[in-house]
């Protein structure tokens, strides 16, 4: 199971890692416009080597026969790889591309400011979204802090749904002879 989970792991993290490193500079010009819906279609395409994961462990490795529950550890464990890889990635793009935790939370948080302002939201609405990105700001200074929710607060609750579904499809229990 160990190498089926590393081998599928390591290609979602890559998958999400080179497309991190490919649309944050866009991010940096301040074209923030669908970045969330790319970061998390990337994340959710990568993240479809689960199911093959749990195919493949299945199919090699079960005799073709695997319970809901073995399918769904898993997906859980290729997602805890793929999203370490993706936290680690993150913080080496931090590192070498020079950019500025202030400035991104502040990018982020005007641009999310103006979606807000175009759906209608009042004033208060984006004053109050505005002092508490300010307030988390602080939090998101402490690498180990940084390193923890962007590991399991970003990829990894795409990760255990999609497990879910893989294991869900992918579940098989062996068949009585008996009728």
């Amino acid at each position: 199971m160990r190498k089926v989970v590393i081998t599928f792991g390591l290609i979602a993290g890559l998958i999400v890692s080179v497309m991190m490193f490919i649309t944050m500079p866009m991010a940096l010009e301040g074209n923030l416009d669908g970045s969330e819906l790319i970061g998390y279609t990337t994340m959710v395409i990568a993240l479809s080597s689960i199911f093959f994961a749990v195919k493949v462990y299945r199919d090699k490795h079960q005799g073709g026969q695997i319970k809901f529950g073995k399918a769904f550890l898993i997906g859980l464990y290729v997602s805890l790889v793929a999203s370490f890889l993706y936290a680690v990635s993150w913080e080496l793009f931090l590192k070498v591309s020079g950019m500025s935790l202030v400035d991104f939370i502040d990018s982020f948080s005007q641009a999310k400011a103006e979606t807000m302002r175009t759906n209608g939201a009042s004033p208060a609405e984006i004053s109050d979204m505005l002092a508490k990105a300010k307030q988390d700001m602080q939090w998101y200074f402490n690498p180990l802090f940084r390193f923890l929710f962007t590991m399991l607060g970003e990829m990894l609750p795409v990760g255990i749904l999609v497990s879910l579904i893989s294991a869900l499809i992918l579940k098989k229990r062996s068949k009585s002879l008996s009728a």
